[in-house]
């Protein structure tokens, strides 16, 4: 048995038993993918994937069960790993954000300041992307730590910390008949064309939710994954935004207003998201500590045994 054969047998059960994408998720080819996994299973005298003909169609009973050790095993060698290269590198090492834009942009400058200064021998880098994705680069490995508003408590195999919460605001030009001192409304809102995120970003989910609640239909003319270009538009006059209240600075968007739209849509939670099982290294308890103070080593350590999931804001 082998740790290859393990890691073919994970991935073709992670793309649903596609072995073409697994194989090429893997960098080889779909028949060496193919014949480790047979002489896998020939070895432990189980099946682990039913077939039809050459392709696989389904998980057996026996399968499942091997596939969760599988999944445990793979785990623990990347922890050996990561305890072998952080005591051997001391401060050095690659600590690897997954994160949205607005996080990326309002959330973590100083953060990220802060952790370079205190660790400079650490190589920093950060993914961008959706809310999704930022969950699938963590789950696989090719991201230390998750950040997002949205989408990632919907994977258990990820443990989620809630960081802070947030609200959302109206944005519109200077002289806008919303800006006129009337109590702001959805009614008022659903009266305008609307600029704000696409549907898996900063906290949409909400927006979407509390017209439907009101029994109104948004009239939403464009969406986007960056509050900036939101901004963009909002000033040439194509409609209202709705962004992350901290994505609006009265100092630096000059030509805009912004009204609090919490009373509107409630509060959002960013959380922070670790893989299940993961050794935490020294300097990446240090990044969460920054971004959440709340979040200490123990807090963490506490979580990651199952004493601490239902941490609250």
């Amino acid at each position: 048995m082998k740790l290859q054969q393990l890691r073919y047998l994970v991935e073709v059960a992670r793309h649903g038993l596609n072995v073409s994408e697994a194989a090429e998720a893997l960098y080889t080819s779909q028949p060496g993918v193919s014949k480790q996994i047979k002489l896998l299973e020939d070895e432990l005298g189980v099946i682990v994937f039913e077939r039809s003909g050459k392709r696989l169609t389904s998980i057996t009973e026996p399968g499942r069960t091997i596939l969760e050790i599988a999944e445990r095993i793979l785990r623990e060698a990347e922890n050996m790993k990561r305890v072998g290269e952080e005591f051997a590198d001391g401060e050095s090492g690659a600590l690897v954000i997954a994160t949205t834009h607005t996080q990326a942009r309002y959330a973590l400058p100083s953060v990220v300041a802060r952790f370079v200064e205190k660790h400079p021998k650490v190589r920093l880098s950060m993914h961008q992307g959706s809310p999704t994705q930022i969950a699938e680069w963590t789950l696989k490995g090719e991201a230390d730590i998750a950040i997002a508003t949205e989408a990632l408590d919907q994977y258990p195999q990820l443990l989620m910390l809630p960081c802070y919460q947030w609200t959302h605001c109206v944005i519109a030009p200077d002289g806008h008949p919303v800006l006129d001192g009337r109590p702001l409304s959805l009614a008022e809102l659903a009266r305008w064309p609307l600029i704000t995120y696409d549907s898996a970003f900063a906290g949409r989910s909400r927006i979407n939710a509390a017209f439907e609640r009101a029994k109104l239909t948004p009239n939403v003319v464009l969406a986007a994954i960056d509050a900036d270009v939101i901004k963009t538009y909002v000033s040439l006059g194509l409609g209202l935004g709705i962004i992350a209240h901290q994505a609006y600075d009265a100092t630096r968007d000059v030509g805009l207003a912004a009204l609090d739209a919490g009373q509107l849509f409630g509060s959002n939670t960013t959380r922070i998201g670790l893989r299940r099982g993961t050794h935490v290294r020294r300097f990446e308890y240090d990044f969460i500590e920054l971004f959440a103070p709340q979040l200490s080593r123990r807090a963490v350590d506490m979580a990651m045994t199952g004493h601490g999931d239902e941490y609250q804001l």
